[in-house]
């Protein structure tokens, strides 16, 4: 069976947590389990400090459970962006409300969850909290330091 269409709803189970904002989920019907980048998140880069922190929260709620994917579109990389929800819940926004991931920022936008980022942020969530030093993001991090997966 084909992957489903790129802006199609569907659900399948995630078979793999990849890191804090990539999973693999397979689709209805079996087949080949479709690579999904979350849409609305930036997680912390696998080999950067707290990524595996964001990718090891990711896989305690996501991984071996049903959810809903609402595909958008295929991104530069081949995967699916898509919101994925886990009981009605959006996944992104659980993520960057407890300060597992940012709101993804695009030019002058905050992204779509900039409020939940704000309170994480003044809580001391995660990657914010002071233990963790300053966060930084994950496109100013592979500028300095590259990509975490050898070429």
């Amino acid at each position: 069976m084909a992957a489903p269409p790129a802006k199609a709803t569907w659900s399948g189970v995630v078979t793999y947590v990849v890191d804090g904002d990539t999973v693999r989920v397979r689709p209805p019907g079996g087949g080949k389990p479709v690579s999904i980048r979350v849409d609305g998140i930036d997680a912390p880069e696998i080999c950067q400090a707290f990524g595996p922190a964001s990718r090891d929260a990711l896989m305690r709620r996501v991984l071996g459970k049903r959810v809903k994917v609402l595909g958008k579109r295929h991104d530069d990389y081949g995967r699916l962006l898509a919101r994925i929800e886990l009981n009605g819940e959006d996944t992104g926004q659980w993520m960057v409300a407890r300060g597992l991931a940012w709101s993804y920022r695009f030019r002058s936008s905050p992204g779509p969850y900039a409020a939940q980022q704000r309170r994480a942020r003044a809580a001391g969530l995660g990657l914010f909290s002071p233990a963790q030093g300053a966060p930084v993001y994950p496109a100013q991090f592979r500028k300095q330091h590259g990509s975490c997966h050898p070429k």
